[in-house]
């Protein structure tokens, strides 16, 4: 690394670790604030509050990485304008494309960083936020579910599961439903319990009673209660039964590829929110990259109006990617387009403007004079 891109480098780390560090202080002492009574009614020890707070790191992280970036590289930038570093550089013979390269090469990293966190991470932390604050005393063991329905449409079979503890293999009191082509009830299971054993996916029925039908709903047997019977070809699995109650925004990607994979004969309008959530998991990072290629443009000014302006304009263009990016996972999510661009259109959209702002920016010309950045000009004065 040369000598200039050490000190762009350390000259613009300093104000992104302070941006981290100090966005990450304020969203911990408002979290407090609002928790605090919580925490204290429901006697929450001290080590599950460390647990809860570290499940929340990841997904803060996500949100204000791209916001410290942005405010990062345009102090440090608009810092070194001011003072004509910036001129300095140029007029030595170095191109403002190079000069950004270790920046835009830092946004790039923000990705990958940002990517590992919103692959399992993130996604968890909603939940995690929500399973504490809603029943703090069930973290030591989450109060399971009730009332659970799951038809597995591929296989013409219903299950109706009174009970059972999310993340486990046991259900209680479940009755199971088995249909033919014609949708006429062949069998029904009645079980007081039943376990999944994951290593021979296999399903043990235990304390059962099994009921035979004709076509025309008449009893042609009936084994009365047995103490268990193991089930080797049935497609269901723990994760499987439990989806109805899952929201695609605490998915992880691998539970999000399970989803639609095992869910895959659900109607279209059921899965467009989990397949845009999954598209939106590797996308959303990207904002980091799109920031810093913005930021970059327009944080270099070769005057104090021209340096102002520049900064409103990369504000109110990234805040309206945001709206943007909000929007197109609305209508991805009610399957009104595709969920690749729900996922990647902002990104697109907006990283083109950055590459053509940079572009101008690099020949010293002024960008097209669109509404955007007249207001920019108006709230800069």
């Amino acid at each position: 690394m040369r000598r200039l891109d050490r000190y762009v480098v350390r000259y613009f780390l300093q104000a992104y670790l302070y941006c981290i560090a100090g966005f990450t202080s304020i969203w911990f002492i408002f979290d407090v604030s609002d928790n605090i009574s919580t925490f204290l009614d429901q006697r929450i020890s001290r080590l599950l509050i460390l647990q809860y707070y570290l499940t929340q790191v990841p997904q803060i992280l996500v949100i204000l990485l791209p916001v410290a970036l942005l405010l990062a590289l345009l102090f440090s930038l608009g810092r070194m304008s001011r003072s004509n570093e910036i001129v300095s550089m140029l007029t030595s013979g170095v191109s403002l494309p190079r000069i950004l390269a270790p920046l835009l090469l830092i946004g790039l990293l923000t990705t990958a960083g940002s990517t590992a966190l919103n692959y399992s991470l993130a996604p968890h932390g909603e939940y995690a936020h929500k399973r504490l604050l809603d029943d703090p005393q069930s973290s030591r063991r989450q109060l399971g579910l009730t009332a659970q329905i799951f038809r597995n449409r591929s296989d013409n079979r219903t299950w109706f599961i009174q009970q059972f503890y999310p993340g486990e293999n046991l259900f209680n009191t479940v009755h199971i439903v088995q249909q033919d082509a014609n949708d006429n009830i062949v069998t029904t299971y009645i079980a007081t319990r039943a376990l999944y054993h994951p290593e021979t996916h296999a399903w043990e029925l235990q304390q059962l009673k099994i009921v035979h039908y004709d076509q025309t709903g008449n009893v042609i047997g009936t084994i009365p209660y047995t103490e268990s019977l193991m089930i080797t070809d049935w497609s269901e699995t723990p994760f499987r039964l439990s989806s109805a109650n899952l929201r695609a925004e605490h998915l992880s990607v691998p539970e999000l590829r399970d989803y639609l994979q095992f869910n895959s004969d659900f109607p279209t309008t059921l899965l467009a929110p989990f397949a845009t959530h999954l598209e939106y998991r590797i996308a959303l990072p990207w904002t980091c990259a799109v920031v810093a290629l913005i930021a970059g443009s327009l944080g270099v000014g070769y005057s104090r109006r021209g340096i102002l302006s520049s900064v409103a304009a990369a504000i109110l263009l990234v805040f309206a990617m945001n709206f943007v990016m909000h929007l197109f996972l609305a209508l991805g999510e009610g399957a009104r387009i595709p969920t690749w661009a729900a996922a990647w259109t902002p990104n697109l959209i907006f990283g083109v403007i950055g590459l053509v702002l940079l572009y101008y920016r690099a020949t010293n010309r002024e960008p097209p004079r669109l509404g955007l950045f007249r207001t920019a000009r108006v709230i800069a004065r």
